[in-house]
């Protein structure tokens, strides 16, 4: 199917690709489907491209790339309501925010998604040892630096 973007134009996007997030995202209810872009191979951050609103998307990653300790406890109504019988079968994702020159990472509202059947949920982690916008990592340093040059 091809998909409009307002950031990357029409895209070409399979139908066995299309994430459905049946409760929708928090803040976002009414838009349901969605869509996974790579920029590249190597690549820690992707987009999750509304299929949708051609204007809504979100920069993701893997927590555990950036936190090895970081865990999301699944309840079972929750992997139920997902049709998750084993946690491999499970991807978490996180919404990145750029604030300031910082990137940061919503641990508290991970995304849930089944990679047999790409439903997917919102969760809200009562853990008070992650945040809303926990940090990633700092960005624009070389561009500071040459600017310094």
């Amino acid at each position: 199917m091809q998909v409009k973007t307002t950031r990357f134009g029409v895209v070409d996007i399979a139908d066995d690709k299309v994430i459905t997030f049946p409760q929708g995202l928090l803040g976002f209810p009414d838009h349901r489907r969605y869509c996974l872009l790579e920029p590249g191979d190597e690549a820690c951050f992707f987009w999750l491209q509304s299929l949708d609103e051609p204007a809504l998307a979100f920069v993701v990653t893997d927590p555990a790339r950036f936190f090895k300790d970081y865990e999301v406890p699944i309840r079972a109504e929750q992997a139920e309501s997902l049709n998750i019988d084993k946690i491999e079968d499970a991807q978490v994702f996180v919404i990145v925010n750029k604030v300031g020159e910082m990137l940061t990472a919503n641990l508290q509202g991970p995304l849930l998604i089944n990679t047999l059947n790409l439903s997917g949920q919102q969760l809200v982690l009562a853990d008070k040892r992650w945040s809303t916008r926990h940090t990633l990592m700092q960005v624009g340093i070389e561009e500071k630096q040459a600017a310094t040059a």
